[in-house]
This record gives C-alpha cells, sequence and structure tokens, in this order.
C-alpha cells in the first residue's frame, strides 16, 4: 500500500490477505482491502497494479495530487507504482473495465472512479486497494486552520447506518473476549470510535439512527468523558456541528492511544479477518496508536493516564531534553550587620557567622549540570536595588524555619470580606509586603499588609526641588498626602481574571475579559502599558522570576510570551486544543507550563518556542500550577480535585494526592521544597509531604521509556494536615522568606 504523508511515500506489504494494514513505525496505521486472487503491489513493483481495480484508484490519487498542484508527491508516487513519466492517466475508465466489461467495484461501499475520486478529494479514506488518500490531504497542511466544510466533509461516507451498532458491537464483543491484559489497552478505543461514528450519523442526516447509537453505548465510556459526552449529545443535527469547537477539535487533532505491540496485533488481526472497513477508516483518520515493547499496561496505569481531550500525550512529544536545573546565582557580598560584627569582635570567631553569609547561594555557587546556559535566554541586569533586595533575601533565608512532616507551617489566612464586587484573583509579593486582588468590577485593589501605607511619587513640580544628592532621597519623592492602606486602580472594562507583582515589587500585571493584559506602575499607581493581542478573555498572566518577560494565555487557546518594552509578543505557543486556564514560568525562566481545559499540561521551551512536555492525566480543566524551588517537579492541580505530581526532565507523571472535593486553585511549594500546599474551592488548605512522595519515586530507563508509573496508592501517608475555613474558598497561598504559609480568599456567607 502506498501512503503519502508529509511528501514521502512509504511502502509497505502484506500478502496473501483480505485485508491489509501497515505501520508506519509512529504508530500510524493504514488499511486496505485487496479483491479476491489480487496480489498487493510490493516497493518494488514493476506493474502499477495486478488490476483494473488498482489501476483505476491509483490514476485517480494521480488526478487529485496534479490538480492539487503535488507534483513531487505525483513523481515519488509514479516511481514506486512503476508508471513512465509520460503515461496517460486520464482514461480511468477504460483501463479499469478492459477484459471485463462491467463496470468494477470499488472498496466495501461500491462506486466508480468519479465518486471515489470525489472521496479522496474530501479526505475520507474508503479503503481503496493501493493507496491512502487522507495522507495526501494532511500533505497539503490544511489541518493548522482548518476550513469548517473541508473538516465536516470527512463524515460524507456512505455507510449503512444500521450497520454502525453492529460493527460497533461485534469490536465490543471481540476486546471483551481477550484476555484480561489485553482488555484493558483496547477498550481505549471504544471513546474515539464511539464519538466518529456518532458523527458521522449525525453528519449524514440519520438523526434517529445517531440518537439510537447514542443512547445505546455511551453508557459504555468512560466517566471521566461525562462532560464531553454531554456537550456531544447536544449535536443532533448536521446544522449543529459547524463552528462546533469540540467537533472541529475531535476531527483536527488525532486521539491518541498508547498501546504494547502484543495487544496491536490483537486488534490488527481482528480487524484484517472481519474485513470492517467503517470502523479500521475511523482507525487510520482519527487515530494515532502509540506502539511500544513490553507488558500491557494495567487499567489502573491506563485510567490514570487518560481523560484529555485529545488522549494520551505521544511519547516522542517528551523526549526532547529538558534544562531543568537552576541557573548560578550572581555572587553578591553581604554586609555583616551590627549585631554580626558584635559577635565577631567579642567571639574572634567569624566562620560561625559565615553560613549566614551564602546560605543562600551555596547551592548555586557550581553550574548544575543539568542547567542552561546562563546565557540561553537574555536576561535582564541585576540593578542596585535589586542586589540590596537579594541581600535581604539572604540574611531572611538564615531565620527560614525547616519545614517537614514534625514542623508544620504556621499558616495565615488573608479573607476579603463583603467582597461583593466578585474577587477572581490574588497575589502577594515575594517579600510578602504587598497583596493584590483582581476583581468582577474590572478594577485592580493593592493593600499594604505591613505598616508602612502606600504612596504615589510626587509630581514632576515637586520632584525638582528635591535635593537629589540626599541620602534619603527615596523617601523623599514620596509624596505623605496620598499615603493609604489600599489603592484601586482602574483601566480594565471587563472581570479581572489574573494578576502577577513584578520580582522587584514596581510593577504589576492584570489580565482581564477585555482581552488585554495592563501593565501597572507601584510608583505612581498608574497604568503604563495595554497588551493588545489576544481576541478573547485572558485566564492568567505571571511575571518571569527575573522580571521583564511575562507570559499570559486565555480563551483563544494561544498563550504569549512577552517583554515589558515590547508591545507586540515575542513568542505564541499554540498547541491546547481549549481555553489555557493557568501559567506559570519554571524557576529558571527558560521554559514556560501553561495547563489547559483541554485537560493536558504542556510545557513550552521559551527560546524556541517549541513544545516539549505534553502531560495528560487530569479528569478536568486545570486550575492551577507550581514548580519545585528546584526546578526537577511540578504540581498540578484541577477540577477533579486531584494534585497530580511530575517529573519535569523525564515527562511523567510521579505522584497522585487525592483528600480534595473540588477545584484545586492554588498550589505553592514551600522555600525549601519539602511541603506543597493546596487550596481548594472546598474551603480546606492541605499540606503534602513531597519530600517523601519524590524520595519513594524509582526511575528506569524502561520506565521512561514506556511511561509504566507505579502510583502508589499513599495520598493518607502524604498528608500532613487539613485547615479549614469557616466559608471561604481557598484561590490563592505564598510561601513567606520565613516560610510562613500566607492564605487568601473572599467568604462566602
Amino acid at each position: 500500500m502506498a501512503a503519502v504523508q508529509d511528501g514521502q511515500l512509504n511502502l509497505e506489504v502484506e500478502k496473501d490477505i483480505k485485508t491489509e494494514i501497515t505501520n508506519d513505525g509512529s504508530g500510524n496505521i493504514n488499511a486496505n482491502s485487496s479483491s479476491p486472487g489480487s496480489t498487493s503491489s510490493g516497493g518494488k513493483s514493476k506493474s502499477p497494479a495486478g488490476s483494473g481495480e488498482d489501476q483505476q484508484t491509483l490514476f485517480a490519487v494521480l488526478q487529485f495530487l496534479k490538480r492539487n498542484k503535488l507534483t513531487e508527491s505525483v513523481d515519488i508516487l509514479r516511481r514506486e507504482a512503476g508508471l513512465s513519466a509520460d503515461a496517460d492517466d486520464s482514461p480511468v475508465s477504460e483501463s479499469a473495465g478492459a477484459g471485463s466489461g462491467a463496470v468494477p467495484n470499488v472498496g466495501a461501499d461500491g462506486g466508480d472512479a468519479n465518486s471515489l475520486l470525489s472521496r479522496v478529494s474530501v479526505a475520507t479514506p474508503v479503503a481503496p486497494p493501493t493507496t491512502a488518500p487522507p495522507k495526501v490531504v494532511a500533505a497539503s497542511g490544511g489541518e493548522d486552520q482548518p476550513d469548517v466544510n473541508v473538516v465536516l466533509s470527512a463524515y460524507s461516507q456512505q455507510g449503512d447506518p444500521v450497520l454502525y451498532p453492529l460493527y460497533y458491537n461485534g469490536l465490543k464483543k471481540f476486546i471483551e473476549s481477550v484476555l484480561d491484559c489485553h482488555r484493558a489497552e483496547l477498550s481505549q478505543v471504544f471513546y474515539p470510535l464511539f464519538v466518529h461514528m456518532y458523527l458521522e450519523l449525525v453528519y449524514n442526516n440519520h438523526e434517529i439512527e445517531a440518537k439510537q447509537f447514542f443512547e445505546k453505548f455511551s453508557g459504555d465510556q468512560e466517566c471521566y468523558y461525562e462532560e464531553d459526552l454531554r456537550i456531544l449529545s447536544s449535536m443532533s443535527k448536521k446544522e449543529h456541528m459547524k463552528g462546533n469547537e469540540t467537533m472541529l477539535d475531535f476531527r483536527t487533532s488525532k486521539f491518541v492511544l498508547r498501546i504494547s505491540r502484543d495487544s496491536y496485533q490483537l486488534l490488527k488481526r481482528h480487524l484484517q479477518e472481519r474485513q470492517n472497513n467503517q470502523i479500521w477508516n475511523i482507525i487510520q483518520e482519527h487515530l494515532y496508536i502509540d506502539i511500544f515493547d513490553g507488558m500491557p499496561r494495567s487499567k489502573t496505569q491506563i485510567d490514570a493516564m487518560s481523560g484529555s481531550l485529545a488522549g494520551e500525550g505521544k511519547r516522542d512529544a517528551n523526549k526532547a531534553k529538558v534544562f531543568y536545573g537552576l541557573l548560578k546565582e550572581p555572587e553578591i557580598e553581604v554586609p555583616l550587620d551590627d549585631e554580626d560584627e558584635e559577635a565577631e569582635n567579642e567571639e574572634g570567631k567569624p566562620k560561625k557567622k559565615k553560613p549566614k553569609k551564602d546560605s543562600m547561594g551555596s547551592k548555586s555557587k557550581k553550574q548544575d549540570p543539568n542547567a542552561p546556559q546562563q546565557t540561553r535566554i537574555p536576561l535582564p541586569e541585576l540593578k542596585d536595588s535589586d542586589k540590596l533586595d537579594k541581600i535581604m533575601n539572604m540574611k531572611e533565608a538564615t531565620k527560614k524555619i525547616r519545614l517537614g512532616p514534625d514542623n508544620l507551617p504556621s499558616i495565615c489566612f488573608y479573607s476579603f470580606l463583603n467582597a461583593y464586587q466578585g474577587l477572581t484573583a490574588v497575589d502577594f509579593t515575594d517579600d510578602s509586603s504587598l497583596i493584590a486582588g483582581g476583581f468582577a468590577d474590572s478594577t485592580v485593589r493593592v493593600w499594604s499588609v505591613t505598616p508602612k501605607k502606600l504612596r504615589r511619587v510626587k509630581s514632576a513640580a515637586d520632584l525638582s526641588n528635591i535635593d537629589k544628592e540626599s541620602d534619603d532621597v527615596l523617601e523623599r519623592i514620596m509624596d505623605e498626602k496620598t499615603a493609604s492602606e489600599s489603592k484601586i486602580l482602574y483601566g480594565h472594562s471587563g472581570p479581572v481574571y489574573g494578576i502577577s507583582f513584578s520580582p522587584d515589587r514596581n510593577y504589576l500585571l492584570s489580565s482581564s475579559e477585555d482581552g488585554t493584559v495592563r501593565l501597572w506602575s507601584l510608583q505612581t499607581f498608574t497604568c503604563l502599558v495595554g497588551y493588545k493581542g489576544h481576541n478573547y478573555p485572558v485566564w492568567d498572566t505571571q511575571f518571569s522570576p527575573y522580571g521583564y518577560y511575562f507570559i499570559s494565555g486565555g480563551h483563544d487557546r494561544v498563550a504569549r510570551l512577552w517583554a515589558t518594552d515590547h508591545y507586540q509578543p515575542l513568542r505564541m505557543f499554540a498547541g491546547h486544543l481549549a481555553d489555557i486556564t493557568c501559567t506559570r514560568f519554571h524557576p529558571n525562566s527558560n521554559y514556560v507550563a501553561t495547563g489547559s481545559a483541554d485537560r493536558t499540561i504542556r510545557l513550552w521551551d521559551v527560546l524556541t518556542g517549541n513544545c516539549v512536555r505534553i502531560l495528560t492525566g487530569h479528569k478536568g480543566p486545570i486550575h492551577s500550577l507550581a514548580f519545585s524551588p528546584n526546578g526537577k517537579f511540578m504540581a498540578s492541580g484541577a477540577t477533579d480535585g486531584r494534585v497530580l505530581l511530575w517529573d519535569v526532565g523525564h515527562g511523567l507523571m510521579v505522584g497522585e494526592l487525592k483528600g480534595h472535593t473540588d477545584t484545586i486553585y492554588a498550589l505553592k511549594f514551600s522555600r525549601d521544597g519539602e511541603i506543597l500546599a493546596s487550596g481548594s474551592m472546598d474551603n480546606t488548605v492541605k499540606l503534602w509531604d513531597t519530600l517523601k512522595a519524590f524520595d519513594d519515586v524509582e526511575l528506569d530507563d524502561f520506565t521512561a521509556a514506556t511511561g509504566h508509573i507505579h502510583l502508589p496508592e499513599n495520598s493518607q501517608e502524604l498528608l500532613l494536615g487539613t485547615y479549614m475555613t469557616k466559608s471561604t474558598p481557598v484561590i490563592h497561598l505564598h510561601f513567606t522568606r520565613r516560610n510562613l504559609l500566607l492564605a487568601a480568599g473572599a467568604y462566602n456567607p
């Protein structure tokens, strides 16, 4: 069979069988039927086809390729099929009918060359003898921005609607009859098959049959597809399909199934024997089967990784090298304070105080072998104020409490009372001195949580009278008349869904339903820039740990990387199939993680713009992400109430924390990474022992290659504490530099 994909031709042969199935090595499988007694053309066949039926199909495909000006594919197909360059491929009907005097049958559904050609042109596989036309259309690159009519025309197959339940039921009985070790893997086929068969029936105006098919088999699907099935059931007429995002997602993205080679061979053999072209066409066109060598996965292992809109992540997508290590910290001399000098003078033992000086930078003195190069992406230079802040950070770190199972953090909860404006987002500054809230009334409000009040910079006229050489110039430029505990920022024209402080506390980002991201000055409490790039609501935004860069994501399914001094985005990260609901920078700022309503997490390389990880396992939209301080691990929370732990380097799920009963909106690692705090809409904060969770993980080359991770049911062992609020959903968590946990939410009476 010849399959043209991405401008290349793959030829593989299996002789003496009625149905030929090929595997292109990456799990894409193609099938075709040969008439009894005919011989399939091999990789170096000398004649174009063994029968008129073969020639008819071959010439039809050549005509289609010519019409679409795919000359390279035409040349390759001619060469592989043994046709001369000047061979005439126009008289299809004459060559096909020669010697028989009758119109030959094409495929299982019947039809002549013209009908076959029309099916080829709409990218619908009909099990032709020698080619797989759908791959030809894929080569033209039409899937990036799908045309609705082209997408829908894929369902214009003329199969007998009465046979659909029989086909599906036959496959169901076969899978139920196989050995237990294969049943779980093969059962993954049910859901994508069910969806596409239903859509075919609806598109071809078989509304009654479609309804009956849905009612009969929808109950067999996994519970985590319940929401998708509810949306699918609303599409009962052909008109409903046009413009429906869910339908377009299913059509334009191949559903990924990860199956062992043994289980795949069972499925292949069954379909060969039954010649079930209707089901096989769907598998060929809409599924990507990722085959691995080894033992089949168990039902538990499969369920742990399933649930996303497009199946599991391809293993190939998670093989790229990820530099998850931290960048080397710049060496900053920490001046000794008065206490240090006294201790040195009295005791004469300066060594005693040395740990205080370099405790913060000790881990970063040597270059981490897993870290990216220091100059891999351009980072802003440290200003004097940044160096002073780092010195303060180092001094604070010496007073940091070491957390663990026997030493849990104190929790300070900030409840927003009478928040009738609707609190939608919260953030703390790194030094925990300011807290900001985004509200549904389109305002952003900033509070000082220290005795120091918020003040604006004086007017230009007043600033001209200040002595710029004085030691307290930074205090003199502030207008004491404007001092207050809070400030309100006006500018957005819709609810504010995401906010983020810059590391230097000089700026604040906010993203809104109005499609903009705004940059606010915390010196003047005014809007400096409105970044316009998203066409729809922007659900989240976050500053880079080094400042300057920030990320945004929203309803348009595209995450954008910005720099504060650029009006246009520097990178656009496209690939999610639904809204991007949360965004996070990696601690080394070289990567960005995005969580989506398509129930996947993607990790993007800031330098290249490539997606380097696709992580699946959540059963609902993802609303919170957090990286461990060392950059090696990541935690995610979703509407399914589960916290999943990920190994960033291997791209594998390494832990599952169960306990919450509602959506998890907040996740945060402690400063030393030994404890993970999670906050949920169930009005609780939970603390987890991540040190034990990560230490218990054993990864070898085999598990990394196949994804065979056995997740222990140890949530209760890892749960260190549960802290209830009276009636306040938790929407943000923050660890201070001394490891005190701050939580925030709006009281819901």
